[in-house]
């Protein structure tokens, strides 16, 4: 239905575009501000419901992590390569759309209509100013402000605190932010189900400045992150044969069938028999993939937020943003922690609750969400894919990492 809307909000907007009936400019800013209202109401929920997913997710992890052994290495792999996975799409994303840039005319189109954006990017600060600034020395005022990086770091910090109380307390803690990010998922439920409406509002709102070209910039879109997602997948191989010294033709002979029930299903979860018997035909005890590979199902998706970024960077390369290093290195971390925490929530929420704190944390307009949000489901298959191929990769690597630490 989401889809739906796009399309026919994309339609009707390029009919007016066309006519250039009186009345247009009326209509298009009335549709503007109603689907501005839908989309500030899904935005009020994601500030406490990312600082809750962290603080339960660190405090859940820190836990795991204390117990030593295979999940402690299992969990430091995962950070590694979401960290390795994030900084190629930073590299990777700008190169692509600068030798393919988006059909120009409908991103020139969306810049003169951008209503500054550009001016909206915060000038950057001096070094010593910006690593200062990841410790918040008001959390309160950051949240307010929007300072996303620096709330991520001080949940994270508040989990670990979390984590190291006695039971008790900790237990009732994690109960309370449990509660709170279960409330919010309600009201985001609220506002999804006016999806299709607001999409069709936003999407007429462009299609009406753009003409019919706005179906191009977004079928360029979803190339573009389809490709970083598989670029991302791939390094989830590379971590099994570099990392797990894996024979390149036995870890192809393994993955064909997990590969097809990837692009099935679009499933990480539904491809987890499939993965563990990959494992077994690699050789990797059923005692270390039986534990790694749930985990990674669970906590771990390498594509996540290496295309989460590359949204990120798609949409300052429309808006023609430019962004300063120290903008691009608070999105990887904050890509790549808060996909840690999101792993468990519903796919059209994750879209959401991954990408506003990517876009607060760079200072990045984000009025095209929910029409990228509606076209989110061409590209999934490449995000399943990429992620499968990091579950058995992560899985090889812990397994030589078992084998070496004589674990």
């Amino acid at each position: 239905m989401i889809l739906g809307g796009l399309v026919s909000g994309l339609l009707a907007g390029a009919l007016l575009h066309a006519v250039q009936a009186p009345g247009e400019a009326g209509l298009v800013a009335g549709a503007e501000a109603i689907g501005g209202v839908w989309l500030d109401a899904l935005r009020m929920t994601i500030i406490p419901l990312v600082f809750a997913l962290l603080v339960t997710g660190m405090a859940r992890a820190a836990e795991t992590a204390g117990r030593g052994g295979l999940a402690g290495r299992a969990l430091v792999v995962f950070a590694l390569l979401l960290l390795a996975s994030t900084s190629l799409a930073a590299l990777v994303a700008p190169a692509l759309l600068s030798a393919w840039p988006a059909p120009a005319e409908a991103a020139a189109a969306l810049r003169a209509t951008a209503e500054g954006a550009a001016a909206r990017i915060p000038e950057t600060p001096p070094l010593a100013e910006w690593l200062r600034a990841f410790i918040p020395a008001n959390p309160v005022k950051a949240a307010a402000d929007g300072a996303m990086a620096s709330l991520v770091v001080f949940a994270l910090i508040f989990g670990l605190a979390v984590s190291r109380l006695d039971g008790a307390r900790r237990d009732a803690l994690v109960l309370v932010f449990d509660g709170v990010q279960a409330a919010m998922m309600v009201i985001v439920r609220w506002v999804l189900v006016l999806a299709p409406a607001g999409v069709f509002l936003l999407a007429l709102t462009v299609g009406a400045r753009t003409g019919i070209g706005a179906v191009g910039l977004l079928g360029h879109y979803v190339i573009v992150i389809t490709l970083v997602c598989l670029l991302a997948g791939a390094l989830g191989l590379g971590a099994a044969l570099l990392g797990g010294r894996t024979p390149p033709g036995q870890l192809a002979a393994a993955m064909t069938p997990v590969g097809a029930m990837a692009i099935s299903t679009q499933s990480s979860l539904a491809c987890l028999p499939v993965m563990l018997a990959a494992c077994g035909r690699l050789g990797i005890p059923e005692r270390v993939s039986g534990l790694v590979l749930p985990m990674g199902v669970a906590l771990f998706r390498i594509t996540s937020p290496a295309g989460n970024l590359a949204v990120a960077l798609y949409v300052a390369h429309l808006y023609g943003v430019p962004l300063a290093p120290a903008q691009v290195v608070s999105g990887i971390l904050v890509a790549a922690l808060v996909s840690l925490a999101a792993v468990g929530v519903a796919s059209s929420v994750t879209f959401f609750t991954t990408l506003v704190p990517i876009f607060m944390s760079m200072g990045l307009p984000m009025e095209l969400l929910p029409l990228l949000l509606a076209v989110e489901t061409l590209p999934d298959f490449s995000r399943t894919l990429g992620n499968v191929a990091g579950h058995v990769g992560v899985t090889a690597w812990a397994n030589r990492w078992r084998g070496a630490a004589g674990a």
